[in-house]
């Protein structure tokens, strides 16, 4: 039987340009744990060739392995590797790690460019068998505790912005 496949959204408010979130969410070290609380780096960045010098193809060339730990106790390690970056409004990457499948984030101006609405896809299935195991009665609570996540990312990514910087790591 084939791991159920999640489809989760989030949207996400933030008083900044898409220009200044784009510099906090696309930066090429990928300092996503910087800002987002309970967010760490599971291994060192992996980078091939790049095509260019371009921060897009920088990008292209990454790949972050990330720990997540959910308010549940658990710790999830997810691989992003970026596949379409289109500077500054979206992002397509393929995920793996306990959640296989594929991301999207996009970037929509609002307030005449002074605000964006950051929209997030992911469609994954879990890799672990414990997650498997468990989903057919504990998918709502996987559910919450991505929503929760993803609103910790949110403020984090709202304060990294207001302050146009990455925080430094604690």
């Amino acid at each position: 039987m084939q791991p159920r496949l999640f489809d989760l959204s989030s949207t996400w408010q933030l008083p900044a340009s898409p220009e200044k979130v784009w510099a906090v969410i696309a930066d090429t070290d990928m300092s996503w744990p910087q800002w987002w609380p309970n967010c760490t780096f599971a291994a060192p960045l992996e980078r091939t060739e790049a095509l260019s010098q371009a921060p897009e193809e920088i990008l292209k060339a990454t790949t972050a392995h990330l720990n997540f730990k959910a308010f549940l106790g658990y710790t999830l390690t997810i691989t992003i590797h970026p596949t379409k970056v289109a500077a500054p409004r979206d992002i397509e990457f393929d995920a793996g790690g306990h959640l296989q499948g594929t991301g999207r984030v996009t970037l929509v101006p609002q307030e005449q460019g002074q605000a964006t609405r950051m929209d997030i896809e992911w469609r994954v299935r879990p890799t672990q068998r414990w997650m498997n195991v468990l989903t057919p009665i504990a998918a709502p609570v996987f559910v919450a505790a991505h929503a929760l996540m993803m609103r910790q990312g949110e403020k984090g990514l709202e304060q990294a912005v207001a302050n146009n910087r990455a925080k430094k790591p604690a």
